[in-house]
């Protein structure tokens, strides 16, 4: 088990470090992080902690899953590693040789 950990079902209003200082309760906190819309600057309702040590956020996570914050239910478990992501945009639906597959033509000349 890692020390870091995904708090989902946060208040939009929840600061980062209203979110450490709700973890420090549980051990020491070494980050608080807060997810943003990238284009609005709104919080995401979810974020990471990590914490000092594997056992603390085992007890973090322990206490604080189900829990009621603000009106949410918050969602505590152990994090996942990000998965990788592709510097492509779209793509999707794209036959052999990349055109798109018979019945997806939308008009027009290939």
């Amino acid at each position: 088990m890692g020390s870091k950990i995904y708090v989902g079902g946060l208040p939009y209003s929840t600061s980062e470090q209203e979110l450490a200082d709700l973890f420090g309760q549980h051990g020491n906190v070494t980050s608080a992080k807060i997810i943003t819309d990238k284009y609005t600057g709104q919080s995401r309702g979810f974020g990471f902690v990590e914490m000092g040590s594997d056992e603390e956020a085992q007890s973090a996570i322990t206490a604080l899953n189900g829990t009621e914050l603000g009106g949410r239910t918050l969602t505590v478990n152990e994090a996942k590693p990000q998965a990788p992501r592709s510097d492509f945009g779209g793509g999707g639906n794209r036959g052999p040789g990349g055109r798109r597959p018979s019945g997806g033509n939308r008009g027009g000349r290939w």
